[in-house]
């Protein structure tokens, strides 16, 4: 496989997340990382899916003062569950919260996306939409999968990359990657717009 790079700019992931990080790697393009400084409040009335995507905006901007000639990739994700966004719990009682209050259901996460070039002004911006159904869970299959993964650090305590799996029912979507937080098939796109070539 020859993986060919027709654009001279840097690429810059405005991510400090290891999930997202870890997905990128998966294209073979050398790429550095930022930590955006960004508020991540939603504003009052903001849909969730317009949140996503000015967020995921706002962080690849945020590189721009460090990147004045690059490729800067941002991305930002919600779960939601009816009409409600789930953070992420940060703590062992909003993530049992969490996945109780998703037992049954399905979540949708959303993730927004941009691929900012710094040196013309051109923003790429696109949502992706992907869902999982939850199967109906005891409270003690709950406690059993947040004591062995710890998943307190995502978005409606859960990874379907690891043993969050074991908790679904279905996934829905076009892009597998998207619930992990990078769709790869859309950033592809955006990639090869700006003339990367990944093979």
């Amino acid at each position: 496989m020859t993986i060919t790079q027709t654009c001279s700019y840097p690429l810059v992931l405005a991510s400090t997340s290891p999930f997202r990080k870890e997905i990128l790697n998966r294209l073979h393009l050398p790429f550095e990382t930022f930590a955006p400084n960004v508020d991540e409040t939603a504003l009052p009335d903001e849909l969730p899916a317009i949140l996503v995507v000015r967020l995921a905006e706002l962080k690849a901007r945020a590189a721009q003062i460090n990147y004045p000639q690059a490729l800067i990739i941002g991305s930002d994700q919600v779960a939601v569950i009816d009409d409600t966004i789930l953070g992420k719990p940060g703590s062992h009682e909003q993530a049992v919260k969490q996945l109780s209050a998703a037992s049954g259901k399905q979540v949708d996460f959303l993730t927004g996306l941009c691929l900012f070039n710094t040196h013309t002004g051109k923003t790429q911006v696109d949502i992706v939409r992907f869902s999982v159904t939850f199967r109906h869970l005891t409270a003690q299959q709950i406690e059993n999968y947040l004591l062995k993964e710890k998943p307190y650090n995502c978005s409606g305590s859960f990874k379907s990359e690891g043993l969050g799996i074991v908790l679904l029912e279905r996934m829905m979507g076009s892009d597998p990657t998207a619930v992990i937080g990078l769709p790869l098939i859309r950033l592809v796109q955006m990639l090869e717009a700006e003339g990367i070539a990944i093979i």
